[in-house]
C-alpha cells in the first residue's frame, strides 16, 4: 500500500518518484500508466493499477533505444512524453526522440512482449505526440515542438497517420500557435486529445514545467480554429506547475486527470484530480474560481472504481532487491543501452549479480556520466536509508566498483584496484556540463594501510563490503511524510536532504573496518530527470573483472 492510500480516501502525491510526463489509459477494470524515460534503459515503464491510487511497476515497452549511439548515455535525450493508447485489441505507445523524430510500439499483451519500435515520422524538433483514432476511421497525430531543436516552441501540430499507426501520411501543419498575443498559452506542449459531445478537446499544460498551469482546447474540427481556456492553475496551494498528464474514466462514468508535480532532486512526481465539467470546459480539481479554474486536491474520497475488493497488497514500488538469479528488479534501469556482457548470475549462488567492469564508454578514462553499465534507481522516498551489500574480491588492475547519486552532478564512492595492485577507497564528485563532465577526487583512503592497523586481510575487507548510504534532512525532527505534499520552491527548513556514507569493510570479521567518508552531497536538479542511487563496475583497461552486488536494501525514514 503506498502513501497515498488511506483507506477510504487518498492524498496526493499518488506516485513519489521520478515518472515524468505520465500518460493513463483504462482498459477493463485496469489501468496502465507510462512515461518518458530518456536515455535509461529498459524504458517506457508500464505501471497498473486498480483504484487509480495504489501503482506498481510490472514491464517496460522498449528493451533498448533502436539507435546505437545511446550505447553512449545521451543526457536527456531519448524517448521523451509517451501516449498510451488501446485501439481494436492492440496496446500502443508513441514516443518523440527530438533528435530523430516519431516512434511506435504495440503490443497485444503489455506485460509481455513489445515489438520493436517503428519510426512513422522522421525530423529534428517532433516531441509530445499523442494519438486520435476519429469515428470516420482516420487516424491523426497532434504533438508539440522543441525550440531546442527547431527554433520554435508554443505550438502545436497535426497530420494524418495509417490506421496501424506507424506511417505519416500527410505533411505536417499547424493547428494552434500559443505565441499569438490573444492566447495566454505560453510554452504550450504535450498535448493529450479526446472526443466529447461532438467537440475535440486537446489537454496541454503551458507557462512552464515549474510555474504553469493546464488549459483545454476544444473545435468542432480537429483541424481548428480552437477555442482556449485555462482549466487548472496552482491556487492557493503548494503544488507548483501542476503540469502534463493524462484524463482517464472509471467503470462508472467519473473522469479523473493524473498530471507531475517537479519537484527538483526528486524529479517529476504524479498527482491525481478529479474532473468535472461546467458548460462545456473541463474543471480539474477543487475549489473552481470565478472563473472555474480549479486547484489541485491535496486529500479526498478515492475513485469510485466498480470493485469492493481491490487487493492493493501487492501494490507500491521498491528500492530492494536480492538480485536473485543474478537477475535484477523492475526497479532498475541502466544509465544507456544495455547488453548482456553487462551482469550475470554469481556462479554457485542463489542471490546476488555480478556486474562485470568494462569500459563501455571507449574512453582512457572512464567516468559514470559516459558508462552505459551503471544500474540506477529510482527515489521513491524523501528520506531513506540504503545498504549495498558488494563482494569485490574478483576486480582486477584498473578495475573499481561502487555506489552513486546522481543529479545535475553526481558523486560515488568505489574500491579501486589500482594498475600498480593496491588499493583504496575513493569518493569523487562531478564538475562541468554533460558535454565536459570530469570526476574530481575528493577523499582517498589507502585500504593496505587501513587494514593492516585494523588487523585484516585485504582480502577479508574485500568479500564482505557494506555500502551506507543516508539520505536525511538537517532537521533530525523532519520525517519523510513531512515532506511529500509541499512546493519545489520551498524545501522544508530551508535545505533539502543531503547523502552521507560510510562503508564497512570485512563487515563479518571481529576488526572490521568502518569508514565515515565525509560525504555531505544534495543532488542538483537535472534537466527533466530526477535524482537516483546506482552500482556499477568500470574498468579503465582491459582487464575485465568483476564485483559482485549481494543485496540492496532500503528504508524510509
Amino acid at each position: 500500500m503506498s502513501y497515498s492510500d488511506l483507506g477510504s480516501k487518498f492524498r496526493n502525491p499518488i506516485i513519489f518518484a521520478d515518472y515524468s510526463d505520465p500518460d493513463v489509459i483504462r482498459v477493463g477494470d485496469t489501468y496502465y500508466l507510462t512515461a518518458s524515460s530518456f536515455n535509461y534503459t529498459p524504458g517506457l515503464p508500464i505501471l497498473i493499477s486498480k483504484d487509480l491510487v495504489n501503482w506498481k511497476l510490472v514491464n517496460y515497452a522498449l528493451n533498448n533505444i533502436r539507435e546505437k549511439r545511446f550505447d553512449i548515455p545521451r543526457h536527456s535525450e531519448g524517448v521523451w512524453a509517451p501516449a498510451i493508447r488501446y485501439h481494436e485489441g492492440v496496446f500502443y505507445i508513441f514516443y518523440g526522440m527530438p533528435d530523430e523524430g516519431y516512434y511506435v510500439v504495440k503490443t497485444k499483451d503489455p506485460l509481455g512482449e513489445w515489438d520493436e519500435p517503428v519510426c512513422l515520422l522522421e525530423g529534428k524538433g517532433l516531441i509530445d505526440c499523442c494519438p486520435f483514432w476519429d469515428d470516420d476511421g482516420k487516424a491523426y497525430i497532434i504533438h508539440g515542438y522543441a525550440k531546442s531543436r527547431i527554433g520554435f516552441k508554443s505550438i502545436l501540430g497535426i497530420f494524418e497517420m495509417s490506421a496501424d499507426g506507424t506511417k505519416a501520411l500527410t505533411e505536417d501543419h499547424f493547428i494552434f500557435n500559443g505565441n499569438d498575443p490573444e492566447h495566454m498559452a505560453v510554452t504550450i506542449e504535450g498535448p493529450k486529445v479526446y472526443k466529447k459531445d461532438g467537440f475535440y478537446y486537446i489537454w496541454a499544460p503551458a507557462g512552464g514545467v515549474t510555474d504553469g498551469y493546464q488549459v483545454a482546447l476544444r473545435s468542432k474540427s480537429i483541424y481548428g480554429p480552437y477555442e482556449i481556456k485555462e482549466v487548472m492553475h496552482t491556487g492557493s496551494t503548494v503544488i507548483n506547475g501542476p503540469h502534463q498528464g493524462g484524463l482517464i474514466d472509471t467503470v462508472n462514468g467519473d473522469e479523473w486527470f493524473i498530471h507531475f508535480q517537479d519537484r527538483g532532486l526528486y524529479g517529476r512526481i504524479c498527482h491525481l484530480q478529479p474532473v468535472s465539467w461546467k458548460d462545456g470546459w473541463p474543471v480539474i480539481g477543487v475549489n473552481p474560481d470565478n472563473e472555474n479554474v480549479g486547484e489541485p486536491v491535496f486529500e479526498m474520497d478515492k475513485p469510485s472504481v466498480g470493485a469492493s475488493n481491490v487487493d492493493i497488497t501487492e501494490y507500491g514500488l521498491s528500492a530492494c532487491d536480492d538480485f536473485v538469479n543474478g537477475t535484477y528488479n523492475l526497479n532498475w534501469q541502466w544509465l544507456g543501452n544495455h547488453y548482456n556482457n553487462f551482469s550475470g548470475p554469481i556462479p554457485d549462488k542463489k542471490n546476488g549479480i555480478r556486474l562485470f567492469a568494462l569500459n563501455t564508454s571507449g574512453e582512457n578514462e572512464p567516468i559514470i556520466w559516459r558508462s552505459a553499465n551503471v544500474l540506477t534507481q529510482k527515489l521513491i522516498y524523501p528520506m531513506f536509508k540504503m545498504k549495498v551489500h558488494m563482494d569485490a574480491i574478483g576486480l582486477e588492475e584498473g578495475n573499481r566498483a561502487g555506489i552513486c547519486m546522481t543529479g545535475g552532478q553526481y558523486m560515488a564512492a568505489y574500491i579501486e584496484r589500482t594498475v600498480d595492485n593496491t588499493f583504496s577507497v575513493k569518493v569523487v564528485n562531478s564538475v562541468g556540463g554533460d558535454a565536459d563532465k570530469k570526476e574530481e577526487i575528493q577523499s582517498t583512503f589507502d585500504l593496505e594501510h587501513i587494514c593492516s592497523e585494523k588487523g585484516i586481510s585485504i582480502a577479508e575487507a574485500l568479500k564482505d563490503i557494506t555500502w551506507d548510504m543516508e539520505f536525511s534532512h538537517i532537521n533530525p525532527e523532519l520525517k519523510s511524510e513531512d515532506m511529500y505534499f509541499q512546493n519545489v520552491h520551498e524545501p522544508l527548513g530551508g535545505k533539502n536532504p543531503s547523502l552521507k556514507v560510510k562503508v564497512i569493510l570485512g563487515n563479518n570479521s571481529d576488526n572490521c573496518v568502518e569508514l565515515d567518508l565525509g560525504v555531505d552531497y544534495t543532488p542538483s536538479d537535472h534537466t527533466w530527470v530526477g535524482a537516483k542511487t546506482g552500482v556499477f563496475a568500470l574498468a579503465t583497461n582491459n582487464n575485465a573483472g568483476f564485483a559482485d552486488i549481494i543485496s540492496v536494501e532500503t528504508i524510509e525514514i
